[in-house]
């Protein structure tokens, strides 16, 4: 059985949506490589392992069809495009690992033969795409090697595979447009880069969603500490006002990607991005100034906390870097005790929301979950609120 296209990892949260799209609006025949028994065995009943608006339903619709979950790597040497979805990790020192790559690509490469197309398509250290190509080549593959950036927000994949442009990035004109044939199955907007430019667009994005996260975790700080209301100071600066229409709200700023990224940036800069290096002290630093501001205002040895949500973003079950658990270990220093709930998370000592407001003596809203929208805090519980979510300011 010949498949057009295989994903390596294609049960994540990156490849699994690209599959169901490529099958879907695609057309392609898709096999999903990957050796998560668990969620294989979820997909191939035409249920997802995790949420994402709509994907659901496209998957009943083709899986078995067009698109086919495997543990054998035949798959991967039966297909002609190997789109590979893993990126470059960063060491204990927050360093690129790209020795990972190799390594991988050393255990692939037996499935590998000429004349297919390889694919990245997650964040990589810049120079990445170039190295791995010239390591096939010296390990006598002839390939063609592309990078092809994925750039969608968790939960709105299925709309955005097809809305957004797509990046194609490769070294020779065949390889682009053979690429681009691809992702034309799911839209007509194409833009070409070379691969280091598609690198570092991929990293520039992502790192300036976090600057921009960063600069207003400063200013809400800064408010803060003086006993002011930011958000009525930032509500005053975005009504009605153009050049502030990307000013974010506070709140974490995290996830699988932009830390790392800025990390990666950080040190394809050699370690000359102030700016990047500032907003991850600022990022990383909320859960602390958040605990540090309730210790000064508060006798928190003789205080139960509770932390409302714990995904690293809204209406989301992924839990991944998430700043919530963070913020959970340094009040478990600090606090009598720590309760946690999640509308999407269950873990073991995991309570319920209801069970969580009726005890705990300060509420900390971690992740602003929809569904948190009714709930009613009763009267004498600190609500610790940086998104504004209730409407509160954001004050302690």
């Amino acid at each position: 059985m010949g498949y057009d296209v295989c994903i390596v990892g294609g049960l994540g949260h990156v490849g699994l949506p690209l599959g169901i799209m490529l099958a879907g609006a695609g057309g392609k025949k898709v096999a999903l490589y990957d050796i998560n028994t668990k969620a294989a065995d979820l997909v191939s009943k035409g249920r997802m392992p995790f949420l994402e608006a709509g994907a659901e339903e496209i998957l009943k619709d083709v899986i078995g069809k067009r698109l086919f979950v495997s543990n054998d790597r035949a798959v991967i040497t039966e297909s002609h495009y190997v789109i590979i979805v893993i990126g470059t990790p960063v060491d204990e020192h927050l360093n690129p690992q790209f020795t990972i790559f190799k390594q991988f690509f050393d255990d692939l490469s037996g499935c590998l033969k000429d004349g297919q197309h390889i694919i990245l398509r997650s964040t990589v250290f810049p120079g990445t795409t170039e190295k791995i190509k010239e390591y096939l080549a010296a390990k006598g593959k002839t390939v063609r090697v592309s990078f092809c950036p994925e750039r969608i927000a968790e939960g709105k994949a299925i709309v955005e595979l097809r809305a957004l442009p797509q990046i194609v990035a490769s070294f020779d004109s065949e390889s682009q447009d053979e690429a681009a044939a691809l992702f034309g199955a799911l839209t007509d907007k194409i833009i070409y880069l070379t691969p280091i430019e598609a690198e570092l667009a991929k990293l520039f994005t992502n790192v300036w969603r976090y600057i921009q996260f960063s600069i207003s975790n400063q200013f809400y700080q800064i408010a803060t500490q003086h006993n002011l209301d930011f958000y009525k100071i930032y509500n005053a600066i975005t009504y009605e006002y153009p050049r502030a229409a990307s000013f974010p709200s506070a709140g974490f700023a995290a996830g699988p990607c932009l830390f790392k990224d800025t990390m990666q940036l950080a040190a394809f800069s050699n370690n000359s991005f102030f700016l990047g290096h500032a907003a991850m002290l600022i990022n990383e630093g909320l859960p602390n100034f958040i605990v540090s501001t309730l210790k000064a205002r508060y006798c928190l040895k003789d205080k139960i906390v509770g932390i409302l949500g714990m995904a690293f973003k809204a209406n989301n079950d992924d839990r991944r870097e998430s700043l919530s658990y963070k913020l959970k270990k340094i009040v478990e220093i600090e606090a009598k005790q720590v309760l946690c709930s999640d509308v999407y998370i269950n873990e073991p000592g995991f309570v319920t929301v209801e069970d969580l407001v009726d005890a705990v003596d300060i509420i900390i809203l971690g992740t602003p979950h929809s569904q948190y929208a009714g709930l009613k805090i009763p009267e004498g519980k600190v609500m610790v609120d940086m998104w504004n979510f209730y409407g509160n300011g954001g004050l302690f």
